[in-house]
């Protein structure tokens, strides 16, 4: 008995035989043996581990917690998927506990290819055949009616009927922006990308050509877009609207085109506006569209001065084209003239189209034409044959019966169905246009006759763009646009995929055919015959015809054509080469030069996760950014800071849209808009500053200098500093290099003389103190900004006698030191950049600028009317750092009257000196007038993490400043 309990009184029971044990023990159940076999043999394996015999002892004490009751989720699902226990229910009902896979739109897209009234097999073969060609970008200010004019070509393309049937209520007269596909873009009404297209368009003669048309932003924030598209085009279509003008972004555009040599035509849209808002009267409106040619033509002229007359614009020359795209309209003198010779075969059309612009009289009683008007009957042949009959078509059509209408459409051959004859009046306008005017032959006339084919166009690009020597079996190949020649494709645009996942590479083929499957190389922008680093080896998985709205695929895109490439994205950030993996006798490869773009991005904002686990989703929605926007730049402070570079408040909003919720998907904080600065000297340097290499073995001298105004904006050769500046021809040919990088706005200058420097030897370090140049241009000593508009002088320079003792690592920090102590020397200030502001609305808002402009530091340059309406337009200056929030604030003083536009105009110099110690500045309050250049660089400082204040001791050589000291010279 006294063995049935142990020594705590527990009841232990008796001891029982083996046999008993194991009847008695539950059989071990063990899951992971169990599930690890097959479906098949499932069952068989449990059974057997059910009559396995457990050798544990059957009085273990098991706790609770050790337990195994049922099999745990990973011996259920297997070890490949991941299982997450929580101890409560952290999910919403709302959302499901195994969600759909998502499916991401963030564009608009066709589901299918679009009926077309042309066949895409003939378009494909026009492809082949470049004289039939024509390459062009359609530009101009915003809302001056480019994406309306690219709606009128889709709808003479595309049959669209069925889905404009469909459209009721509001969305019946809505825009139908079909080069538009950003989500932004619609929500906004304007465009924000370049949009292609390839279209098929017929003459006045019935002559088929292939058009590619880039469709450009008008916001002056986006003429990134324009510059990129540009490159890509043999001819630029410039859209005015007739009543507003020429505005501010028009007369950028104009210049650019003009110095980049690219021939321009003229589309003087909304002519609707002549007739139904300002009710001009046919005579008042011939002025006013010679006034709006004219203004065009003087701004040709101000570009290049003595040399326009080529270039200039004329009705009579076939390069001016009148359209409403709104009502589907748009004839140019000729197709007009061919109209009447439709109807009166005995007319001679040229001859006609001859007489129908300038001061070209009929006289009705003699029936002809003169010089002078010979009585008051005689009226401009323009007022007479072309005006008054759009004049009435437009008066009887609004105002008469359907009953008189219907007579009335029949004399001029326009028939339309009874129910189209009582619709509301922009719809029957629209009708009665459509049919009056027909296809827009004159547009493509005008195109096929003043902008040149791929195969013309090839020789201004490689002249202008391309790197390498024009002697080359590849450059003529890309000259004669050589479809059997080795591949070249200069890419200047990556547009984002539906899903935002990847991107497609957009370009032109200079050379060969890019077919899908080909191995490539990949050339970017740093890309040199010497350094190829910038060079990756891709495949080309897919080719496409670009369409916007969708793509078409194809098995080959021929020189002097648009291609949109699959799979070579992943190394091109803003522009690229793409070339054959190898090719024919080893032939040295160059690239085509990054493009000049006609602003600059000095709008700056910090972003950081609000999640700071998020950082490398956020990393990569930048690097997404990077290669989206052409001019946007992207990065890192010293503080840690990630910095995003743009053109302005708009461009800003939607870069910073597209990284919350395309590429990234996640929340950020931004932080309040700040502006680049760059750094200057106003005098030359008050002492030679040398610096003394680490090993005490070189010596660099160096003297800082302001440069003449206007080089920093000119900067090209020395012969142009020779005949424009007058620089002596030995100056001007020692120039070493200009920076930061290749083209910046400062000069490096030997300075030195043959009998005090061996130059053999320093050619030897040449490049070593060019790259210290280049890093102190890059980040001056003011506040870590790139300096501007400084000429170096290097005065002399003491080296080693061994090599070895003058290397990279010698020569470059000390070349740095002398820029920065030089510079420092040389009455440094800080510049900011100013933003040229133009004001389109009523006379009673003009004053409202000048109120809102003093707040800001700015002021207005010139005011006045616009021609033949009752618009005013007011232009000024602002400076970036003073201009965030300044639209709405004008907006707000002017009732929403006020249109502005803000464009980069030119760089500032700050008032007041950046180093004066002596300036006070309290917080919260603003700085003083000649207190600003000091309160902008302790604040830049602060927010960099930099020191507070600036030392030349950090920079000179200890016993140069200590001599400086002791003649009193300096206070820092």
């Amino acid at each position: 008995m006294d063995d049935l309990y142990d020594e705590f009184g527990n009841y232990i029971g008796e001891d029982e035989s083996d046999e008993e044990q194991h009847d008695q023990a539950p059989p071990a159940y063990k899951f992971d043996e169990a599930f690890d076999d097959g479906e098949d043999g499932q069952d068989e394996a449990i059974e057997q581990q059910l009559m396995e015999i457990d050798d544990d002892p059957s009085n273990a004490v098991i706790l609770h917690e050790d337990k195994q009751y049922y099999p745990s989720a990973q011996q259920v699902y297997g070890t490949d998927v991941e299982t997450v226990v929580q101890e409560e229910d952290a999910q919403p009902l709302s959302e499901p506990i195994i969600a759909p896979t998502k499916q991401k739109k963030f564009a608009i897209t066709e589901t299918e290819l679009p009926p077309v009234y042309f066949s895409r097999e003939f378009m494909s073969d026009l492809l082949n055949f470049p004289e039939q060609t024509r390459n062009i970008a359609v530009a101009g200010h915003l809302h001056h009616g480019k994406t309306a004019l690219m709606d009128m070509l889709v709808k003479h393309t595309h049959d669209l009927s069925k889905r404009l049937q469909k459209r009721s209520g509001k969305r019946k007269n809505e825009q139908l922006r079909y080069t538009d596909v950003h989500f932004l873009e619609r929500e906004r009404g304007l465009s924000v990308k370049s949009a292609p297209m390839s279209l098929v368009l017929q003459s006045t003669k019935g002559k088929s050509h292939l058009l590619n048309i880039l469709d450009t932003p008008g916001h002056v924030n986006f003429v990134d877009e324009v510059a990129s598209s540009l490159r890509l085009a043999d001819g630029v279509v410039l859209v005015v609207d007739v009543v507003e003008g020429v505005q501010a972004n028009t007369e950028q555009i104009i210049k650019h085109a003009i110095l980049e040599g690219l021939p321009i035509t003229l589309v003087v849209n909304k002519m609707d506006r002549l007739i139904l808002e300002l009710k001009l009267p046919p005579n008042d409106a011939y002025f006013k569209l010679k006034h709006v040619i004219e203004e065009v033509n003087t701004i040709i002229e101000d570009t290049l001065p003595g040399q326009s007359e080529q270039k200039r614009l004329s009705p009579e020359k076939g390069n001016v084209v009148f359209a409403s795209s709104s009502m589907n309209w748009c004839f140019t003198l000729q197709s007009f003239a061919q109209m009447y010779a439709d109807t009166h075969p005995q007319l001679d059309s040229i001859a006609f189209a001859a007489r129908l612009w300038g001061d070209i009289f009929y006289n009705p009683s003699s029936r002809k034409f003169t010089r002078k008007g010979v009585d008051d009957k005689s009226t401009r042949a323009f007022v007479k044959f072309v005006l008054e009959p759009i004049y009435k078509l437009y008066s009887h059509t609004i105002s008469e019966s359907p009953e008189d209408l219907k007579e009335t459409l029949a004399s001029i051959g326009v028939a339309l169905k009874p129910s189209q004859l009582k619709t509301d009046a922009d719809e029957l306008l629209n009708l009665v246009c459509e049919q009056f005017f027909g296809p827009p032959a004159g547009f493509v006339d005008m195109i096929v006759q003043h902008v040149p084919s791929p195969v013309d166009g090839a020789q201004r690009l490689l002249e202008r763009y391309y790197n390498g020597p024009l002697d080359t079996n590849i450059a003529a190949s890309m000259t004669a646009c050589n479809q059997d020649g080795p591949l070249v494709v200069h890419v200047t645009k990556l547009f984002s995929t539906t899903d935002a996942a990847g991107f497609t590479s957009f370009g032109r083929v200079m050379s060969g055919t890019a077919r899908p499957g080909q191995q490539v190389r990949v050339l970017g922008e740093g890309y040199t015959p010497e350094d190829e680093e910038d060079m990756v080896f891709a495949t080309i998985t897919d080719t496409w015809i670009a369409e916007t709205c969708y793509n078409i695929p194809t098995d080959g895109v021929p020189a002097g054509n648009w291609v949109l490439l699959g799979g070579v994205d992943n190394s091109i950030v803003k522009t690229a080469t793409i070339i054959p993996s190898k090719l024919a006798d080893d032939e040295e490869t160059h690239i085509f030069r990054p493009i000049r773009h006609m602003t600059e991005s000095v709008f700056k904002v910090a972003v950081e996760p609000v999640n700071p686990s998020e950082l490398p989703k956020m990393l990569d929605g930048l690097r997404k950014i990077n290669k989206s926007y052409p001019l946007v730049s992207t990065k890192v402070e010293e503080s840690g800071e990630h910095i995003i570079l743009g053109t302005g408040e708009l461009y800003m909003d939607c870069v910073l849209h597209d990284l919350r919720r395309l590429y990234s998907e996640m929340e950020i904080k931004v932080s309040d808009p700040v502006t680049r600065f760059c750094e200057t000297v106003v005098e030359t340097s008050s002492v030679m500053c040398y610096s003394i290499t680490p090993n005490k073995q070189n010596k660099i001298t160096m003297v800082a200098e302001p440069l003449d105004d206007g080089i920093a904006e000119d900067i090209e050769i020395a012969r142009y500093f020779e005949e424009h500046y007058e620089w002596d021809k030995l100056a001007a040919r020692s120039i070493w290099a200009f920076g930061p990088d290749e083209l910046g706005p400062n000069i490096l200058q030997d300075d030195t003389l043959p009998s005090q420097v061996e130059k053999k030897v320093l050619n030897t370090v040449r490049d070593s103190i060019i790259q210290g140049f280049n890093w102190g241009a890059r980040e001056g000593p003011l506040c870590e900004e790139p300096i501007r508009n400084t000429k170096f002088k290097l005065t002399d320079v003491s080296l080693a006698d061994q090599a070895i003792y003058r290397g990279g690592g010698q020569i470059i920090p000390t070349a740095r030191r002398a820029v920065y102590s030089s510079f420092l020397m040389a009455s440094p200030r800080l510049m900011e950049p100013l933003y040229s502001c133009t004001m389109t609305g009523p006379a009673d808002a003009v004053a409202s600028v000048y109120t809102v402009l003093s707040r800001r530091r700015g002021h207005v340059l010139s005011d006045g009317p616009i021609a033949g309406t009752p618009l005013y337009t007011v232009r000024g200056l602002i400076p970036v750092i003073d201009s965030f929030g300044f639209e709405t604030d004008l907006r707000i003083h002017t009732q929403g009257q006020a249109m502005v536009s803000l464009a980069f105009d030119k760089w500032s110099v700050v008032p007041g000196d950046p180093l004066d110690r002596d300036v006070q500045l309290k917080p919260l309050e603003m700085a003083g007038a000649m207190a600003t250049a000091r309160d902008f660089v302790l604040k830049t400082r602060r927010r960099k993490g930099l020191a507070e204040d600036v030392t030349v001791s950090k920079f000179m050589e200890p016993e140069l400043w200590k001599g400086i000291q002791e003649e009193g010279g300096l206070d820092l």
